[in-house]
């Protein structure tokens, strides 16, 4: 028997809410400003995992448009019942300051991989919701709430504007039925987010996270009789974390939801992140992740099969197919692992000519609107990634390459562009973490007429871009910090959760549109 690693799901997917539908497993994951929202990977074994659907990909949907950094699409819930899937999820408008303006809709599909029906508004009280579909028929829809008034106004001090569990009945024709309430504050860790509720055995159980999805995360579970609680929280508290756990490869525990194989097995998925050591502490160079644990049942309470609160790194299992390197012509489709920023309006932003994939130049990397950026989660803590294009941009206000990137503030660029002194020339551009205008450049290189591959070598906590034009590659610019690149990096003090991309980007800010072609892009795991 294998050993298998955790997270089942590398790079950047976190907030795994996982079902099953016969022998068939499903995990949806959190896709903040990416677009198409929602990310569904489906497995039999639950070790190896296929991505086969992205379902919010129509304007109707979705449109992220003006949504700040890390706000979006935040904790579906994926279900089945009545014969078709059920995908809840939020779409948060903002992130900083008191309010929240986070409004939660309800889609279906018959199929996973089919075309989902348009959004059915629920609530905008708080974020994370969840559907349960109860064996009486009746269905339940339950988000954390969250309060934006100052404390001393009814605020939990434990719980700071995570506000408590909110309970209350849904039907797909008429909304939500009765009054809301409230069935669970959490524990005195506090943040109390992420509800799922199931059955067994006449309990109804809640499972929540607490701490925060940093350092302090955690999977709380509680059980009651009846649905509107009171809820026991569990004998240890924590179904698992790895606060007490420093040392553990695995960290920022948290955020999953319960499953059943076939033959009765448990299982729980979970949140993770992998922190490897840069230059100013610990950073999480994959994003937050996904993870599955083994679990038991114990006079009706879930623990580890494990034991202890810290799932383990490796579990028994099926052989995991090897990470291989994926290098794309990019020429009719675009390669399902790529996402773009935000719109819902692609063909603004690019097209697949049939020999290239074009990027219409649009806003700068500093946008929250329309970004001509088509990337790829990084999925390893070492890569190389190369990109070859052909641009000849006619002015300094016009560029295309490669980037790292993780929000508008926090990037690394190797851009083809043009300098008046110089004429055709690369310049690699960086903003490490602070607000956009605090951006730094190389010098200029020129460059002659013709086709240019740009890469890049990501090595934990340090990267480097090489160029050629046919010949071996020669680094570009300077050694830049990778570790920029994560939750942790930069404006690492601010509310930043989401993961680690690379791939293409072009601007024009001009706004004339002019267009860049790239005929191929590779990515390496290793070094």
């Amino acid at each position: 028997m294998t050993m298998i690693e955790n997270p089942v799901l590398r790079g950047f997917n976190p907030d795994p809410s996982i079902c099953r539908v016969g022998d068939d497993y499903y995990i949806a994951t959190s896709t903040f400003e990416w677009y198409p929202g929602v990310q569904i990977h489906h497995s039999r074994d639950l070790v190896n995992w296929r991505l086969v659907a992205r379902p919010l990909r129509r304007a109707g949907q979705l449109d992220m448009r003006g949504n700040p950094d890390s706000c979006g699409v935040w904790a579906p819930c994926l279900s089945h019942a009545d014969g078709k899937f059920w995908l809840v999820y939020t779409d948060v408008k903002r992130l900083d300051g008191a309010f929240k303006d986070a409004h939660n809709y309800i889609v279906t599909c018959a199929t996973i991989d089919g075309d989902w029906s348009d959004p059915i508004y629920v609530t905008s009280s708080g974020f994370d919701p969840s559907l349960f579909h109860d064996d009486d028929g009746r269905k339940w829809f339950t988000n954390m709430r969250w309060n934006h008034r100052p404390e001393g106004s009814g605020l939990n001090p434990a719980q700071d504007r995570f506000d408590g569990i909110e309970l209350q009945q849904w039907h797909p024709e008429r909304g939500l039925i009765g009054e809301p309430a409230t069935i669970f504050t959490g524990t005195g860790l506090g943040l109390t987010e992420a509800p799922h509720i199931f059955k067994r055995n006449g309990w109804y159980y809640l499972t929540t996270a607490e701490g925060g999805t940093g350092y302090d995360h955690a999977v709380t579970m509680a059980r009651s009789r009846s649905i509107f609680g009171p809820y026991e929280t569990h004998p240890n508290q924590h179904l698992m974390t790895a606060r007490f756990a420093p040392g553990n490869p695995i960290q920022r525990v948290g955020h999953g939801q319960y499953v059943e194989t076939p033959q009765g097995e448990a299982y729980h998925s979970y949140l993770c992140g992998r922190p490897v050591q840069g230059p100013h502490g610990l950073f999480c160079a994959t994003g937050r992740e996904t993870g599955l644990a083994k679990c038991v049942w114990v006079e009706d309470w879930l623990y580890l099969e494990s034991g202890g609160l810290v799932p383990p790194a490796v579990l028994p299992g099926p052989e995991r197919a090897a990470d291989a390197a994926t290098v794309h012509a990019l020429t009719d489709a675009l390669p399902p692992e790529f996402q773009w920023l935000r719109t819902p309006h692609a063909d603004r932003i690019f097209q697949m000519t049939g020999q290239a994939l074009r990027l219409i130049g649009r806003e700068s990397l500093g946008s929250w609107f329309e970004q001509a950026l088509v990337a790829r989660r990084q999925e390893h803590q070492a890569y190389r990634a190369e990109t070859t294009l052909h641009a000849d941009p006619p002015n300094w206000q016009r560029a295309a390459g490669l980037t790292t990137y993780y929000n508008r503030h926090k990037f690394h660029a190797a851009l083809v562009t043009h300098e008046p002194a110089v004429g055709r020339c690369l310049r690699v551009i960086s903003c490490a973490g602070d607000v956009t205008e605090a951006l730094t450049f190389s010098d200029p290189l020129p460059i002659p007429d013709g086709p240019i591959t740009l890469s890049v070598v990501v090595d934990r906590a340090t990267q480097q871009f090489f160029c050629s034009q046919g010949g071996a590659a020669q680094p570009l610019g300077p050694p830049l910090d990778a570790s920029v690149i994560s939750d942790e990096g930069g404006r690492g003090e601010h509310a930043s959760f989401t993961g680690a991309f690379v791939g293409m980007v072009a601007y024009d800010l001009t706004g004339q549109g002019w267009s860049a072609d790239f005929t191929r892009f590779g990515y390496h795991p290793g070094l």
